[in-house]
């Protein structure tokens, strides 16, 4: 077993028995995509909800961009898009005392992320988003399950 590190702005897919693992979710949204007959998953560490006019940069970085992406890597290593199911993480409101927003990143990815995987018919199976701490996430390829690490708030398995 192998863990895979997803870096900020980055994507990944791995089969069973890796673990995929993204570090300090804050305003950021980890997405992850899994294919329980097959064993495959993905996540994408999102830093902000579209690309605009940045196609041109790190596609990994925005919701609309990194999810098309991750979808497709999903599929060329073998996933069926039928058998796809998404959770998802982070989004915490990390600037506190604004109501400006633009520093809403948070919630804006969160949009973002659950509008782009409906639009695409993969259902969402865990959402443990918000609030104001940061997480950790882990995805076990070998059993489809979510790992969410909080400092101050422990563990959840979803």
């Amino acid at each position: 077993m192998a863990s895979i590190i997803v870096g900020m702005a980055d994507l990944k897919v791995a089969k069973n028995p890796d673990v995929l693992t993204t570090l300090g979710l804050g305003s950021c949204v980890g997405v992850t995509l899994y294919d329980k007959v097959r064993k495959i998953g993905g996540m994408a560490h999102i830093m902000l909800p579209a690309s605009g006019d940045n196609v041109g940069h790190n596609r990994a970085k925005f919701a609309d961009t990194a999810l098309a992406d991750l979808l497709e890597l999903m599929l060329k290593t073998g996933a069926s898009r039928a058998g796809l199911a998404a959770k998802i993480a982070g989004g915490a409101h990390m600037f506190q005392g604004s109501n400006n927003n633009i520093l809403k990143i948070g919630e804006r990815n969160i949009a973002a992320s659950i509008e782009i995987l409906k639009n695409y018919g993969i259902p969402l199976h865990a959402n443990e988003t918000g609030g104001k701490h940061g997480r950790t996430i882990e995805l076990d390829t070998g059993t489809g399950k979510l790992k969410i690490k909080t400092v101050g708030y422990g563990e959840k398995l979803v």
